[in-house]
């Protein structure tokens, strides 16, 4: 299955998704779902279930964006700790967090069985250890910030149970589950068509409107009318500032080795390390796959992607020396809000039937499942007890918003750097690098034939200047995340229009220019 959010290949990508047309006419809704990830098939499902006329839009394939390239453990031993959590958000907020992830792995698994969903799922242990240097009494401190939050069966234990090394006193979360996120994806709109839902891929959402009557334009100049529109685009399209100010966007690599037999446990493996990784085990054909993942930086702003891939390798390669060939090697998107938890309800400042699912923060699957949940329930006027703590509009800590701020606002620098090479002659066939041409700073790429294609080095979203990830192949926006093909086509929001062709470029204007993405009354 063809990605579109980068060249390389995850382990999942060989299973065949369903394909559909684009949208070619006009159509009216119960509510229109931008996005056909977890978040956005999920809503739909459960929209549908629930009797609601729904259409699903795309521009790319089912699943082709950042559910692609998970790692899909399912499990409610989330990306931040507990404790952090329960300063963060309170007590109740903590419970809130661990019932509704725990609530959402139940909910993968009822519809895996309802629907006979063949997606490899199944319940596993998850162990988090703390490696050596890190702080020993953190499995305590957090084993009572988990009891606190509801999860009593969580236990510590004297080690992962894994031959390869001694991860030291570990904490054993009973019943997770992993799963084949794409053969998920692919239940999940059969299962939405059967129930008389529509999905259209290769349509782009060009404009997205709230009010009385929402709507959605195409960028092929179609219009779709609905009660409500969810933005489920791993980070909103329609909103251009407020969202963006309070997550950071970040790559996060993944190797999968060929593993011999028995290598390890089965089971989900998480260290404290910053960053952190994450490990699992999945079948690809006849042979077991060790799944490790990590080495987290901030989009854009992290260097040779083929670094990171080289950690990573190593740090497997202490810990599981049996595990030797590299069979595939990707690279995702996480977004990170400052609080640690997703964004899920309605946009702040937009109509009340405008939706976004965002800010998965390591945990996109349960987060997903629960905006599915959630955002249904809210469009169905159903009382949720987990909207406050995902309100899109909440408060967000001080200290946190002003440094990732303040982080977004120093890379506005770029503008008054150099280029990244003497001159285009440097630039090897099927690479890019930023020129600087008088004032402007061009995105230049040669494509494998030797031909230069040249456009405007500024993200259409706030202005700032991209950068070349030769791992993907794309553009990188290093302030809130856009990403772009070498074509310039946009394959990550923020952004919702591409990148300018140089010989326009002195044209065009970030969208934070632009009033026609905004939602305005019917």
């Amino acid at each position: 299955m063809p990605s579109d959010s980068g060249r390389s290949t995850s382990v999942w990508m060989a299973a065949q998704t369903p394909e559909f047309s684009a949208l070619a006419r006009d159509a009216v809704a119960d509510a229109c779902v931008v996005g056909a990830g977890i978040s956005g098939l999920t809503t739909a499902y459960l929209l549908a279930a629930a009797g609601r006329k729904v259409i699903v839009i795309d521009d790319g394939e089912v699943g082709s964006g950042e559910t692609g390239r998970t790692t899909a453990h399912l499990t409610a031993a989330l990306d931040d700790r507990y404790f952090v959590l329960e300063r963060l958000h309170g007590s109740q907020g903590a419970r809130l967090a661990a019932e509704s992830h725990t609530t959402a792995i139940g909910q993968v698994e009822s519809i895996v069985w309802g629907e006979k969903i063949a997606c490899d799922f199944e319940r596993v242990d998850g162990y988090l250890f703390v490696p050596p240097g890190e702080s020993a009494d953190l499995p305590d401190r957090e084993l009572a910030a988990i009891h606190r939050a509801g999860l009593s069966d969580v236990e510590k234990v004297d080690r992962a149970p894994l031959a390869s090394f001694d991860t030291g006193p570990a904490l054993r979360f009973p019943r997770q589950a992993q799963f084949h996120p794409l053969k998920y994806l692919t239940g999940l709109a059969t299962a939405i068509t059967k129930r008389g839902g529509v999905i259209h891929t290769h349509t782009h959402a060009d404009r997205i409107e709230g009010g009385a009557t929402a709507r959605v334009t195409t960028g092929s100049g179609h219009r779709i009318t609905a009660g409500s529109v969810v933005v489920a685009t791993n980070t909103p399209v329609n909103d251009v500032v407020t969202i963006h100010t309070r997550q950071a966007p970040y790559r996060t690599y993944v190797i999968g080795l060929r593993a011999p037999p028995g290598l390890i446990h089965k089971a989900l493996y998480w260290d404290t390390a910053d960053p952190y990784h994450y490990v699992r085990l999945c079948n690809d054909g006849d042979t077991d796959l060790l799944v490790v993942g990590g080495e987290d930086h901030k989009t854009g702003q992290g260097g040779f992607a083929g670094n990171y891939f080289a950690r990573l390798h190593q740090w497997t390669r202490e810990r599981f020396p049996e595990a030797r060939e590299i069979a595939y090697q990707w690279s995702g998107q996480v977004m990170e809000p400052v609080d640690g938890l997703a964004f899920i309800g309605r946009n702040p400042g937009d109509a009340e039937n405008v939706y976004i699912a965002t800010g998965d923060s390591g945990n996109g699957m349960t987060h997903g499942t629960i905006a599915g949940m959630l955002i249904t329930d809210l469009i169905s006027g159903h009382e949720n007890r987990w909207a406050e703590l995902y309100n899109p509009s909440r408060k967000t800590p001080a200290k946190d918003y002003v440094l990732e701020n303040l982080n977004v606002a120093a890379q506005y620098a770029d503008w008054l750097t150099g280029s990244d090479v003497e001159s285009e002659d440097r630039i090897a066939p099927g690479n890019g690098a930023v020129i600087r041409r008088g004032l402007e700073k061009l995105a230049v790429y040669r494509d494998e034939q030797g031909g230069i294609h040249r456009y405007s080095a500024v993200c259409t979203h706030l202005g700032c200047i991209v950068s070349w990830n030769a791992t993907e192949k794309t553009w990188d926006c290093p302030c809130h995340g856009s990403r772009y093909d070498p074509s310039g086509k946009v394959v990550n929001g923020p952004a919702i229009r591409p990148l300018i062709p140089a010989k326009d470029a002195g044209d065009g204007q970030p969208d934070g220019d632009r009033l026609n993405r905004r939602s305005a009354p019917a």
